[in-house]
């Protein structure tokens, strides 16, 4: 067995662009997801380490002299993070000349050969699913003999071995939680809307919507949306609870929890009887029957993908959801005390000048107790990149390294001929304060710090750190 380290590697300081994180970027606040796409293979070899270098404040000087420590090193990138990501495999390469790299993640699950030919330094990668993947790599096997990979041979002609075959018996599966502890800082992980700390995880697998901007079931997971069973999910959460006493919430990183409402229901149940705070993400279409049970059984906050107040534009983003079934579903949210957190895109196909008034006032209207509010980010692989691409949409070379800044932060990546991205990029932070900035909601927030003593420190830094980047964000326009 090959000594492994699973790298989520030191980038942009405070981007959150780790094996975890939909939107690879810089937040408004100090935001980290838990590495899960690496935590779960870690779980399958023996012997090995993962290390998250951005949660930890790691650089590359902290993880260069752990080259010579491994034999196999798998890096996990994105597609703003690649060429950094690239920098760090060679640095490693050159501390231990044998050290084999491979990288994985949606970036080069889409672009196998353009990834090979960036560096000498990537010995191979992965592509779709890599767990069962990377362990055969680990085992020691040649290449060649490796399903799911593509490498160079000898000749350093790019070879694509075959597909491997989609996980099915999700249960097979180790926990992750027991890699969490082993190396891991669970203080470190941070999200706004999550009580700290929480701990995530995934229960499946897949998301049956088809939304055209979505990054991992058009690169990774698929659009069948595969389950562990509700016996394997409550045994981990209550593992999660005894390794780690200090979790205050629970969260579910299914693209959509509620797509299997039954499941959810009897997932919830088990958590009741265990007592424990949860929460998930979900589609705003969940009925209210179903939210009832959730809330009964510990249920706390839902992350909702709204994404935008215009029915056409959901049209057209293949969202699958009614503008006046969203409302219908914030009100019975509210009604039963649920908290929702709202998540909105700017700039997706359609969006003009009065779309986007017209989700500004929605969310305001809709009233979720938080929302994050980014731009449309065309990522290779996703039906939206190659529209964007058809339309000439997508200034530049289109290799998604322009979908951060030179801080990590997000830009407009996207241009329509009737709403540039300047536009685009200074909505989001008129946005932000129109809905924050009111008196009902500042209001509301001071309750919220008056009524939990435990909050009011974490707010006054949370607020701190959003208009500091709101004036960072006036700078580099």
């Amino acid at each position: 067995m090959m000594r492994t380290l699973f790298l989520n590697p030191p980038s942009y300081a405070g981007f959150d662009g780790g094996a975890g994180a939909r939107y690879q970027a810089r937040r408004e606040i100090r935001s980290y997801w838990y590495p899960t796409w690496l935590a779960q293979p870690a779980a399958i070899v023996p012997g090995s380490k993962l290390v998250d270098a951005p949660p930890a404040g790691l650089t590359l000087a902290d993880i260069l002299p752990l080259a010579r420590r491994h034999d196999l090193v798998v890096v996990h990138t994105s597609s703003p993070s690649f060429g950094g990501d690239v920098q760090v495999a060679e640095a490693l390469k050159a501390q231990n000349s044998g050290l084999v790299i491979g990288f994985v993640g949606p970036k080069v699950a889409v672009q196998p050969e353009q990834s090979l030919q960036a560096s000498r330094a990537i010995d191979f990668v992965a592509r779709e699913e890599f767990d069962f993947t990377v362990a055969e790599v680990a085992e020691g096997r040649p290449l060649p003999s490796v399903d799911g990979i593509s490498y160079r041979d000898r000749d350093g002609t790019v070879v694509h071995n075959p597909d491997r075959e989609t996980l099915e018996d999700m249960d097979r599966l180790p926990f992750v939680t027991p890699v969490y502890k082993r190396d891991l800082r669970a203080e470190d992980y941070y999200i706004g809307y999550l009580l700290h700390p929480y701990l995530s995880l995934y229960t499946g697998r897949g998301c049956r919507s088809r939304c055209t901007f979505c990054l991992w079931p058009q690169t990774v997971g698929g659009h069948r949306y595969r389950t562990r069973s509700v016996a394997s999910v409550l045994a981990e959460a209550a593992l999660a609870r005894e390794l780690f006493p200090q979790m205050k919430e629970l969260f579910f990183d299914d693209d959509t929890f509620t797509d299997d409402r039954p499941r959810a229901a009897a997932i919830a149940a088990g958590l009741g009887r265990l007592g424990m705070t949860w929460s998930c993400n979900a589609k705003a279409n969940v009925p209210r029957e179903t939210l009832a049970v959730m809330r009964d059984n510990g249920l706390r906050l839902l992350l909702v993908g709204f994404e935008s107040g215009n029915q056409q534009i959901l049209i057209n983003i293949k969202k699958g959801l009614r503008v006046d079934r969203a409302r219908r579903f914030a009100a019975d949210c509210r009604d039963l005390g649920i908290t929702v957190h709202g998540t909105f895109i700017l700039g997706l196909p359609g969006e003009t000048a009065e779309t986007i008034q017209e989700t500004i006032r929605f969310a305001r209207k809709i009233n979720p107790h938080s929302l994050q509010v980014s731009v449309a980010a065309p990522y290779p692989g996703t039906e939206l990149y190659r529209q964007a691409i058809e339309n000439g949409w997508l200034p530049g070379d289109g290799d998604g390294t322009a979908l951060v800044s030179a801080n990590g932060t997000q830009l407009a990546a996207l241009s329509y001929p009737h709403l540039g991205h300047t536009e685009i990029l200074e909505s989001v932070d008129a946005f932000y304060r129109r809905f924050y900035f009111r008196a009902g909601k500042i209001a509301e927030m001071s309750a919220e710090m008056l009524r939990r003593p435990d909050m009011a420190g974490r707010r006054l830094r949370e607020g701190t750190e959003f208009v500091r980047f709101l004036g960072r964000r006036a700078r580099e326009a």
